[in-house]
């Protein structure tokens, strides 16, 4: 029995101080016949998270947070400025000009000057093969040849002193051998300068085998020269940057042969298919090397700028993100609005973008993160102007 007065008394004790702490309920106060707790009714509109109380509600201190609040961000002007586009790629190089030196006569090397890498003018002697034969020759080629004037100059004067001896036909005769003869001396001195070989092209040697003593037969090949004062490369250009592509446009080329020299090169010509399988078109550019520090064969990155028209570009702080995608924050008379925007290209902390906002807006560039729509703001610099 004690127990259970003991447990009566506890709850008695707890009713009571939740009465005083929270108000009788309504259901219960009918049932006693009175009216609701006037704390009951005081905690809703001025308790902790209450409308009216200091958690938050209209009426309250902590009430429409943010409301008349201003927000201080960084403003710059839209700005429009061309992007350059840069395209790298690799290609390699040829020369422009260049000649493979064939023996066409067979024959021993007597002679030869075909130091590797040495500068040679067209014409230049590189070659002799042994020409006793051929001057034998053009020597008995010349001796046909005066005999047959000795004969033609003797009928001449006979025939022109009425002499019976030499007929119009024995003088036609004689001027025909003559011909042929004189013609004789010709193949002869061209066999004898083809035991010359001569350079077909001014530029540098390329290396040889072919010493002094050597057989060589008709078809071998002697040397290379090749005219590096300008090189030719040959270069990839993938389909989605075709229409960077023009005659005369032009390219840079490096090599890490010479580190942080740059070579100006041209586009002379590109192909007018595409590769089926690398979706790709070959070009060719002429690159200038007059100084000789470019060798035939080397590997060249190759790069191409071109600038687009202008448009709107701004910092990468100024982007901001939401579910329909990319926008920025434009502020007018201290009221800001996001506008969405398409992204283009980006370099770096700038982002070229299309938009409908108008250049010369005034932009958040800092601080847009924390905006909402219709949100007031003030300059960062007008906030500092003031405060100061």
């Amino acid at each position: 029995m004690k127990k259970i007065s003991v447990a009566l008394l506890s709850l008695v004790v707890l009713a009571g101080a939740y009465a005083i702490a929270f108000g009788v309920p309504a259901q219960v106060a009918q049932l006693w016949g009175g009216a609701p707790s006037e704390q009951s009714d005081a905690a809703p509109r001025g308790g902790a998270g209450g409308p009216g109380g200091p958690g938050g509600g209209p009426g309250g201190p902590g009430g429409a947070r943010g409301q008349g609040r201003t927000t201080t961000v960084v403003l710059a002007p839209l700005e429009a400025r061309a992007y350059t586009q840069e395209l790298r790629t690799v290609g390699s190089a040829v020369s422009l000009r260049r000649a493979e030196v064939i023996a066409t006569e067979a024959g021993e090397v007597v002679e030869a000057a075909l130091q590797a890498n040495k500068l040679v003018e067209k014409g230049d002697v590189l070659l002799r093969l042994d020409d006793r034969s051929e001057r034998l020759a053009l020597e008995i080629a010349e001796a046909n040849r005066d005999q047959a004037q000795a004969t033609v100059t003797r009928y001449q004067g006979l025939h022109q002193n009425g002499s019976a001896v030499v007929t119009d036909v024995a003088l036609s005769e004689a001027l025909v051998e003559l011909r042929l003869a004189e013609a004789n001396v010709g193949l002869a001195e061209v066999a004898l300068e083809n035991r010359t070989v001569v350079a077909p092209i001014s530029g540098r040697l390329g290396l040889s085998d072919v010493q002094v003593g050597d057989q060589l037969s008709t078809g071998d090949t002697i040397v290379t020269v090749d005219d590096t004062t300008t090189l030719l490369a040959t270069f990839e250009m993938p389909e989605r940057s075709i229409g960077l592509l023009s005659e005369g446009k032009p390219v840079l080329v490096t090599t890490p042969t010479y580190t942080g020299r740059v070579f100006e090169g041209t586009i002379t010509a590109f192909d007018s298919r595409l590769d089926s399988v690398t979706r790709s078109a070959t070009v060719q550019a002429e690159i200038d090397n007059a100084e000789g520090l470019l060798l035939s064969g080397m590997t060249f990155a190759i790069r191409m700028n071109e600038d687009t028209d202008p448009l709107p570009m701004v910092p990468s702080t100024a982007i901001t993100w939401d579910r329909s995608g990319a926008g920025i924050w434009v502020a007018d008379e201290g009221q800001t609005a996001r506008v969405p925007v398409t992204i283009r290209y980006r370099d770096g902390d700038q982002v070229w973008i299309e938009t409908e906002a108008p250049v010369g807006a005034q932009i958040v560039t800092e601080g847009a993160a924390k905006l909402r729509e219709g949100a007031q703001v003030t300059s960062a610099d007008a906030a500092r102007g003031s405060g100061a």
